[in-house]
């Protein structure tokens, strides 16, 4: 039997299938995990590959993008001042995007798509469990280091990050199962919903989640609901936030520090987040300006912050020196130029319009897109770890179900003409 397993093909990809699983799941518990299952995942695909077909995938705009990028940050090292190591160190964070294809070609083929999505909603439902305990028990905790309210793993911008989504992404089924009039199954995902939320607004929350949460929202109304629904969810959704910011000092913690970062940044200096992150594009785009269209190359980000800090100040911002300008953007811009801006745009643009029908697999990939798009204004997540991974996987495992949706109507059309 393991004899006829191993020469078959089927058998072969249902392994893939299931190590992509484990990667969904793995990730809002480990780094190392989701790396390693991924791995483990590209070399079962390796057996029976059809590298025809394989390659010829590669030639859609969808694919030809991230490669893209990929190749610029190979070759932008060779224009840059670094130093060889910071060169190639920078290239490691483009090199995910590799897997987008791969993920692409396969979920096209496998019927198992869907499984990912839920094995990622179960494991950070299970998280959230977690946060909880943490939040009361803080020596369950596996992250000590620094200690965070709420946090067994991760940062609280990871598990926000996770937690937001699918939140949002529960929006469309939670929509369809009513309309199909199966109300207990749409109210246990509502419930499920409702507690990443509460979580969220007890426990910790990151001011970026606090910031897109309503965007992807407001893209959820605008595409599947009509005007009337849209005015009542908003008045319901206005009321709850109302009822959140009066019940929770977290949440009110979170959101004031925005004002009092950006006083104390410009009236002190002070290094702050939000100060920070004002000093970091201000720079930035001094950098872009010197070197528009290639930029000054892959991982010369850090020797132009060093150049540029103030010299002999202490705790103030202008000292500050970073290899990430927290937006994507300028993280782009600085290295690459117009060229690497014009490539990442595309990147989103093409991975938008591949989201265009009505499935949960396209609500799936479109929201992971918008929340990569604008949660990159104030950082750098298509090349975060995290962040990143859950792009890659996000559109890859999406964007395969939605062409093998569109290559089973395309034969229906032609059966039936």
């Amino acid at each position: 039997m393991l004899s006829r397993r191993l020469r078959s093909p089927a058998a072969w990809s249902e392994t893939v299938d299931l190590f992509a699983i484990l990667t969904a799941a793995s990730l809002p518990w480990s780094t190392s995990l989701a790396g390693i299952f991924n791995a483990l995942m590209l070399l079962c695909m390796v057996p029976f590959l059809d590298v025809r077909a394989f390659l010829q995938s590669l030639k859609r705009p969808i694919c030809i993008a991230p490669i893209a990028l990929v190749v610029l940050a190979l070759v932008g090292t060779l224009w840059s001042d670094a130093a060889w190591g910071a060169r190639f160190y920078a290239v490691n964070p483009t090199v995910k995007l590799l897997v987008l294809p791969v993920l692409l070609y396969h979920f096209e083929r496998s019927s198992r798509g869907r499984w990912i999505f839920v094995a990622f909603l179960v494991s950070c439902g299970l998280l959230s469990v977690m946060s909880w305990l943490v939040a009361f028990y803080p020596n369950l905790a596996l992250k000590t280091d620094p200690p965070e309210r709420g946090i067994f793993v991760k940062n609280y911008i990871d598990q926000s990050q996770e937690f937001a989504l699918c939140a949002v992404a529960l929006a469309y089924p939670v929509v369809m199962l009513l309309r199909k009039k199966r109300y207990w199954l749409a109210g246990l995902l509502t419930a499920l919903a409702l507690s990443f939320f509460v979580n969220m607004a007890f426990v910790v929350v990151s001011r970026t989640a606090l910031v897109t949460v309503p965007i992807m929202f407001g893209v959820f109304a605008l595409l599947h609901l009509s005007w009337r629904s849209i005015a009542i969810i908003s008045a319901a959704l206005v009321a709850g936030a109302f009822l959140a910011w009066q019940a929770s000092p977290q949440l009110r913690r979170t959101a004031d520090t925005f004002a009092s970062d950006y006083t104390r940044y410009v009236e002190k200096g002070e290094p702050t987040s939000a100060g920070l992150r004002l000093e970091f594009w201000r720079k930035s785009l001094g950098f872009f300006a010197e070197a528009p269209i290639k930029g000054h190359g892959t991982g010369s980000t850090r020797g132009l912050f060093e150049r540029a800090a103030t010299p002999g100040v202490q705790y103030q911002a202008s000292a500050e020196v970073i290899g990430n300008p927290h937006n994507q953007t300028l993280n782009v811009a600085v290295q690459w130029g117009i060229i690497g801006i014009a490539i990442l745009y595309a990147i989103w643009i093409l991975h938008l319009r591949l989201f265009r029908g009505d499935s949960l697999a396209s609500w799936v990939g479109l929201l992971v897109v918008v929340q990569n798009v604008f949660t990159s204004l104030l950082n750098s997540h298509l090349f975060d770890f995290h962040e990143g991974w859950m792009y890659v996987i996000g559109v890859g495992v999406a964007g395969g179900m939605v062409i093998r949706a569109q290559q089973a109507e395309a034969k229906m059309g032609e059966a039936g003409s």
